[in-house]
């Protein structure tokens, strides 16, 4: 089990502002902060980081949400790490997600669903990787 995991605040919630709560809550979780930088994703990086679900049906919307705007990467460290942050966003639907995570509070659907996290350790670290250098985590 790693202490690192990968999230992504998404542009839904960064253009609705509550980037600085989330990160907060983040916070509050007791997660430390090894990375975070505010990017926005071309078309290409997008689709570079959502590669595994290539020829999905909802593969060229996700593709056009993630790079419609300004997003929030981070590198998250806690025991347990990966569960600990999948449990802090909730459930993909924020209509069946628990009340208190991040996604009940601020998604509006399942499509424009507020949080990313990565759902393996191998996965978290080939997520941080994409999005950091060595250099970029503390």
């Amino acid at each position: 089990m790693s202490n690192l995991t990968f999230g992504i605040i998404k542009p839904d919630a960064v253009k609705a502002g509550n980037h600085g709560k989330i990160i907060d809550r983040i916070l509050a979780a007791g997660f430390k902060i090894r990375g975070l930088k505010l990017i926005h994703q071309t078309r290409e990086e997008a689709e570079g980081f959502y590669a595994v679900h290539a020829g999905k049906g909802f593969f060229d919307e996700l593709v056009d949400f993630m790079s419609s705007g300004p997003c929030v990467v981070l590198a998250l460290e806690k025991d347990g790490a990966v569960k600990a942050w999948r449990d802090l966003m909730g459930a993909t639907n924020p209509a069946e997600a628990a009340e208190g995570t991040l996604r009940k509070e601020f998604a509006s659907s399942i499509g424009e669903n507020a949080v990313h996290g990565s759902d393996s350790d191998e996965n978290a670290a080939i997520e941080v990787a994409y999005f950091f250098s060595k250099l970029e985590l503390v």
